[in-house]
């Protein structure tokens, strides 16, 4: 089982948006099966899923103390990938659940205070040694600021090639429990995202590959 993080100390970066419509897409891929976690106090993953008819990606609840062993226990059950939503704050709770990520993402909306506050969240990754991917969220197209976002995250990682762009289906979407693509299979949101799942994908596949060459180096 992967277990990806979704971490932000700023709030209102899509953290949560980007969790629901990425496990939502591995059960639509046939990456299945997906779970989610929702470790913020807000609750609001945990709404969104309460609203949701269908069955999947199912969402685990567990006190913060057992999540280690939660994760065994799904990995053991056959769970394929684990999203966990977090606060939007810099705090030992963030710094433990990074430590279990095999991949963390960091959403980044494309505006001054956004990349004024990243830093943070990239120094507490790269401190705990993990490979990470940043997301583009609400994201303008043909703004010069998009691509100046992409420039200044590109100097610290790596930039997920496809953005999830300002459109009304994502929130419309989320407000009943479902996501963009489910309601519009077709449309530009469900291209943007699947197009981000394959760039989360390829992370690990390159990280298989590199172990590969390290192994026969």
């Amino acid at each position: 089982m992967k277990i990806i993080v979704i971490t932000s100390q700023k709030g209102g970066s899509g953290k949560t948006t980007l969790a629901a419509h990425l496990a939502v897409e591995a059960e639509r891929s046939g990456d299945a099966p997906a779970w989610l976690i929702d470790t913020d106090e807000q609750g609001t993953l945990s709404q969104w899923h309460e609203r949701r008819e269908q069955d999947t990606p199912q969402r685990a609840e567990m006190p913060f103390a057992r999540l280690a062993d939660g994760l065994a226990n799904m990995a053991e059950r056959g769970a394929a990938y684990c999203f966990i939503d977090t606060a939007p704050t810099i705090s030992a709770q963030s710094a433990a659940l990074v430590n279990l990520a095999d991949l963390v993402l960091i959403p980044v909306r494309p505006s001054p205070a956004d990349l004024w506050a990243v830093s943070e969240t990239v120094a507490l990754v790269k401190n705990a040694g993990k490979p990470f991917l940043f997301v583009i969220t609400q994201a303008k197209p043909q703004a010069t600021i998009t691509a100046q976002t992409v420039a200044a995250l590109s100097q610290h990682g790596r930039v997920a090639q496809s953005f999830i762009t300002d459109r009304v289906p994502y929130a419309g979407a989320m407000t009943g429990g479902r996501t963009a693509p489910e309601l519009s299979p077709k449309s530009a949101a469900a291209e943007e995202v699947a197009g981000l799942w394959e760039n989360v994908k390829s992370c690990f596949h390159e990280k298989i590959k590199s172990s590969k060459k390290v192994k026969h180096g």
